[in-house]
């Protein structure tokens, strides 16, 4: 069974499943092959969350928002389900409640932590809720200002740790609004871990936020770009999910691994290979004063130091020596 750990991928599928219980299930199987170590998804009661008449997104104008809702979801069944197919495949089972009963749902389905979109940010109610669970939230930030955060952190804090993703509520997210700065603000902040949520059609900024500390990284999952929803167009498919999680996992185990300048032991082989040894430019007479003019610089590395040869200049030799001659201390008077 997939646990909570230090760092690690999340791969949203969301409502990408178009409300096929099938495809939520193959879904799973197939973020789990691509490397995350987690698969989200959305659990929505239509009638808990939305007014008949909301408005549809702009990204988004497939269908009503509550007949959307009411069509994708599933039953608590078929969510203990899924989540048995998450831990069939070894990744953890999340997903983002929006209302007060879709808590209460994965609280009988055994969810192991809530994500928080962030237009619930302002959901203090829920909050409230999802505290007294006592189970790690994650904390998505998209569309919020600080003032929004700093309640919602208040309102979670009695309950499980927190973690807070820098998002930008943009589909797809342009360079200029990914706030890479903000992994670092938030952290001074708020004194917790700091993740990122990747709504860009690249690599880029999700390993950049790696870099900055980012230890949960989310990113849109989906069979095809061309699936129905809202979510599809904008997600990573499963042979780019797979090069993805390579590319974050790389960044992390870098991150893990500072490099000591000073050790060179690594590259003693190398040294001997590619750095140079001083060496007889030309023929040299015994007793001759070695001039610059006397002396060439050859690999291998294994004689008198290319960066030595200002102690070799002025020294007379012991005897006549031929080109190329590597030099060794026995070679001076």
């Amino acid at each position: 069974m997939a646990t909570l750990i230090d760092k690690y991928i999340i791969a949203e599928i969301g409502s990408v499943h178009d409300g096929s219980f099938g495809n939520a299930c193959k879904l799973i199987e197939a973020a789990a092959a691509a490397g995350a170590d987690a698969a989200k998804f959305q659990t929505h009661i239509a009638s808990a969350e939305t007014l008949k008449d909301a408005p549809m997104p702009h990204y988004f104008k497939g269908e009503p928002r509550f007949e959307y809702f009411e069509r994708t979801g599933f039953s608590l069944s078929q969510w203990k389900a899924l989540k048995q197919v998450c831990q069939d495949n070894g990744v953890i089972f999340l997903s983002s409640p929006f209302s007060l009963e879709a808590v209460d749902l994965l609280e009988e389905v055994g969810v192991e932590a809530y994500k928080v979109p962030s237009g619930e940010v302002t959901n203090i109610p829920l909050l409230d809720r999802i505290a007294k669970t006592g189970k790690p939230t994650i904390l998505s930030s998209g569309m919020n200002d600080w003032a929004e955060l700093d309640s919602a952190m208040a309102a979670l804090k009695p309950g499980g740790p927190i973690t807070i993703l820098q998002c930008a509520s943009a589909y797809p997210c342009p360079p200029e609004r990914v706030g890479l700065n903000l992994i670092g603000e938030m952290k001074e902040r708020y004194g917790t871990a700091v993740g990122y949520s990747d709504h860009t059609l690249g690599f880029a900024a999700a390993i950049s936020a790696a870099t900055l500390g980012a230890t949960i990284i989310e990113k849109h999952f989906t069979f095809s770009k061309l699936m129905y929803g809202s979510d599809a167009i904008h997600s990573l498919e499963p042979l780019e999910f797979k090069v993805f999680c390579n590319a974050i996992r790389e960044t992390w185990a870098m991150i893990a691994a500072p490099v000591n300048k000073d050790d060179v032991s690594p590259y003693t082989d190398m040294k001997l290979i590619f750095e140079k040894s001083i060496v007889a430019g030309r023929g040299i007479k015994s007793g001759s004063i070695l001039t610059l003019e006397d002396l060439a610089f050859k690999k291998p590395g294994d004689g008198i130091p290319a960066a030595d040869y200002k102690l070799v200049i002025g020294q007379a030799v012991k005897a006549d020596l031929p080109a190329d001659h590597k030099f060794i201390e026995d070679d001076f008077v």
